[in-house]
Parts: structure tokens; sequence; C-alpha cells
């Protein structure tokens, strides 16, 4: 079992964290996402498209390509589960299955959330290895950008509320 988990704390409600992970234009913004397809609820779709990267890694070839699973849970402003991932590289054959856990706790002050991301997968062989060790950077990457997008959104919000008043 390969498996990657990692936390984060960002200064937003869990909600607002949880609902990044499904919103389109937040996927683009943090997730460099081409374009995204991701239902909120049991059974729903989960598919995230990215552009081939110009760079090739020795192993996997280029990165981008498309991830697609299958929502099995999802508690709103709290966790949801995706099973059946995969992702399929622009170039080589697709990389599952795998599994995806997201938790979203209340911290702090409960202005803030925990954020946990765990995903594991059973395949064995150096590209497995290999995805599994650029996918933990990615994901810490990723995460921050998304830390970052929700701060500038939180800030835009509360900029357009006292505008108006």
């Amino acid at each position: 079992m390969l498996e990657f988990t990692t936390d984060l704390v960002i200064v937003a409600p869990p909600t607002r964290v949880l609902d990044a992970f499904f919103d389109a234009k937040a996927l683009t913004a943090w997730w460099q996402a081409k374009q995204a397809v991701c239902v909120p609820r049991p059974l729903g779709s989960y598919a995230i498209e990215w552009e081939p990267t110009e760079w090739r890694d020795e192993i996997l070839g280029r990165l981008g390509g498309a991830l697609h699973a299958t929502v099995m849970e999802f508690k709103p402003g709290r966790e949801f589960f995706l099973a059946d991932a995969y992702w399929l590289p622009p170039d080589g054959d697709p990389i599952g299955p795998m599994a995806l856990e997201v938790q979203c706790r209340p911290h702090g002050n409960g202005r803030q959330t925990m954020l946990t991301v765990k995903q594991s997968g059973e395949g064995e062989g150096p590209r497995w290895e290999r995805y599994f060790s650029i996918m933990s950077r990615g994901w810490e990457g990723a995460l921050q950008e998304m830390k970052d997008y929700i701060d500038r959104e939180i800030q835009r919000t509360k900029m357009a509320r006292e505008s108006r008043t």
C-alpha cells in the first residue's frame, strides 16, 4: 500500500475549504485545472483535466492529463471520500485504482480549518512509486495554493462588503 497524508491549517471555515474541492472556478485557481466536473454527493463524478506539461518525467512521461473518480461519501462541510480514482497521464497507461480522503475539522478559534488529505493505492513498481513521490510534493504545493486562493477570496469578499457600507 502506497499512501501520502498531509495536514494544513487554513484560516477559513470548514465548509469553505471543502467547497474548494468541488467548485470549478476554485479548482482552476488553486489546482490549475483546465476543466472540472465534480459533483458533491454520493456516486457523483469527480473529474479534473490539466494541460499536459512540457516537462517529461523519466518514468511517467508528461504530467497533466486527467483524474477521474467516484464520490463514495460526502458530508457537507466535513469530509469526502473518492474511490476508483485513476490518473490518466497524457502519455502511457493509467495509474489506479486509488482512494482520496479529505477531512475538514474546525481548528483553533473555530475560524480555522485543519485540512487533512490522504491519497492511497495498492499498486507496485517503479511507476507507482514515482507517482506517489511526485504527488506528495504536488499535493503540498497545490494545497498551499488553495490556502492562498481562499485567503484572497475572503479578502475580496470582505472588501466588497465594506465598499457597500
